[in-house]
């Protein structure tokens, strides 16, 4: 096996080439490949494309255009797909169990894809929540010259002159239910809500990793925000095309790009956002494929040194859409860079640093998404790890709008997320209640699902500033308020979340990062000793598998481990 710099070929000469390789060829000549196309570099073009979801709907058209630029920079393009699991659709439903272990589903089956078909390089096209860090991981694991390129975000729709997104319609249901919306009124803003395929628009999970992955170095800067539509995205797809080919050229992986450093620049990223709470979890994973020391403190740290600089939903006024007309990444990586919040030596993908891509920023005169220079729009990052009694290896709030940082109540406790959406239904959550949502963890649930139903619907109620939240699922990065995710030790194995009864008090104080069970320590012991493990929800399949090996939320819920 040769270096890449050396011979662009370095994996696929030993599939194809020689007399003893005939056979090879001869089945690639079947499918339209020529002598010529196999004498080039083989670039795999992974992509997420299905019918059952909006987000990763034009991964075919974007696959198009990047073998397009593969081809043009002198390398044969092989086009595959992987799963995609839509947590928007999914939400609520058993079907949401499929999310995060389709992240894992992603990664392995991309790392096959490389292994089992020796491609030079890797274009990985994303889309939506999971196959984002899913893709990322897979091409830490393969380690060829690869680029990620995000398929991008959707537009706002329009209900009554006013844009909305998906997170409009989640929190309708709960206005719904507490008969401040009617029929007509829900049905509106449900066909208004998303006016065309592509992801979600506010800063929500798909958004959050898209662009801290420009800032992490594996997409090209600037590239994650042109929304999906228009011929912007089509010239995006085919720049990623051709760079790849230079990537290969100058041999470069990402295990040259990404270090530590690398890390705490898309985290800081993920905190001037506000982005999503999903972060946390994907990037501990990423983390881990490459053996770098992450910690879930780190998070915490890096928050707190990180303002809020950009007014993004779900906490802000403004979507992806309008961050990118206001400028975009290069004008946020000036910003971070001018108030010491990135190291700008960072390489990335592009062939230049963080500074130099800031270099190149060219700011919308009168934008209000991007905070000026010198200001911001919260003193300290949306990201806060709380530890404590019922959460001694860590859980996560997001704290990116005007979010109370302290509740202290009783505790009304769910063995799953349809009791307790449907105690919210029938409006049986009172003002100072802590809603604590349990056995939905990695392992419990399994699969740790989303609580935006839950979330939106109190939210909707009206209870959105006097209830409070915990649980070991996870949460939407469209979820606001005061909610507490990634709660471990889990449920299923006998975290303390597992000791809580009814009317016990829960105070939760983000300025302190505590979230304590107000209860003796003998007494969450005497409970925990009386606790039984419930029986696994699967026996058999890729849900029991998964149950079997996943590690704790604050461990990234990953399925590998290093040795």
């Amino acid at each position: 096996m040769t270096d890449p710099k050396e011979n662009p070929r370095h994996k696929s000469s030993m599939l194809l080439d020689g007399p003893s390789r005939a056979p090879a060829r001869a089945m690639l000549h079947a499918i339209g490949f020529s002598e010529e196309d196999l004498k080039k570099p083989l670039v795999g073009v992974a992509h997420c494309w299905t019918e059952t979801m909006p987000c990763n709907f034009n991964h075919r058209e974007l696959a198009e255009r990047v073998k397009e630029g593969v081809r043009a920079a002198g390398g044969t393009p092989m086009e595959f797909n992987t799963v995609s699991v839509s947590d928007g659709v999914s939400m609520g439903t058993q079907a949401m169990k499929a999310s995060l272990i389709s992240r894992e589903m992603v990664a392995d089956s991309v790392e096959l894809m490389g292994h089992g078909c020796l491609f030079d390089a890797v274009v990985m096209i994303v889309g939506c929540d999971k196959t984002i860090p899913g893709g990322a991981m897979a091409l830490l694991r393969l380690n060829l010259p690869s680029v990620l390129l995000y398929g991008g975000s959707i537009l706002p729709g329009q209900h009554r002159g006013v844009d909305v997104t998906i997170q409009d319609v989640f929190e309708a249901v709960g206005r719904h239910s507490a008969k401040k919306m009617d029929d007509q009124e829900l049905g509106a803003i449900t066909r208004s809500a998303c006016p065309g395929a592509r992801a979600c628009g506010g800063q929500y999970t798909a958004n959050t990793m898209a662009l801290a992955m420009e800032f992490f170095g594996l997409s090209l800067m600037g590239s994650g925000t042109v929304p999906a539509v228009g011929a912007d995205k089509r010239d995006v797809a085919v720049e990623a095309g051709k760079r790849v080919m230079q990537v290969l050229r100058e041999g470069l992986t990402p295990g040259e790009l990404i270090n530590r450093k690398s890390f705490e620049n898309a985290i800081a990223t993920v905190a001037a956002t506000g982005g999503s709470t999903n972060g946390v979890l994907h990037f501990l994973a990423l983390a881990r494929e490459l053996g770098v020391p992450l910690d879930i403190d780190d998070f915490s740290k890096i928050s707190k040194r990180t303002p809020i600089l950009t007014d993004l939903k779900p906490g802000g006024r403004f979507v992806a859409v309008d961050f990118h007309r206001a400028g975009g990444s290069r004008v946020l990586a000036q910003r971070m860079l001018e108030a010491n919040l990135l190291d700008g030596s960072a390489r990335t993908v592009s062939g230049r640093t963080l500074a130099e891509e800031a270099a190149l920023a060219v700011e919308a005169p009168g934008q209000e998404v991007i905070a000026p220079r010198g200001k911001h729009f919260k003193s300290t990052g949306g990201l806060v790890i709380l530890k404590g009694s019922l959460a001694p290896e860590g859980s996560v709030v997001k704290m990116a709008g005007h979010e109370r940082s302290k509740h202290r109540g009783p505790a009304r406790v769910f063995d799953s997320e349809e009791a307790a959406f449907q105690a919210v239904q029938e409006k049986r959550i009172r003002p100072g209640d802590v809603v604590v949502i349990r056995y939905e963890g990695p392992r419990g649930g399994p699969g740790m699902r989303e609580m935006l139903g839950v979330t939106a619907a109190i939210v909707g109620q009206g209870l959105g500033e006097d209830v409070a939240l915990i649980t070991d699922g996870r949460f939407s990065g469209a979820t606001r308020g005061l909610m507490i995710g990634h709660v471990a030790p889990e449920a299923a194995v006998g975290g303390p979340i597992a000791a809580v009864r009814d009317g016990d008090i829960i105070n939760i104080d983000t300025d302190a990062d505590r979230l304590e069970l107000e209860l003796p320590p003998a007494e969450i012991e005497a409970r925990l000793g009386q606790w039984q493990p419930p029986p696994p929800r699967f026996k058999v399949g890729v849900f029991a598998k998964y149950a079997a090996v996943v590690a704790s939320a604050s461990d990234g819920a990953v399925t590998t481990r290093r040795s």
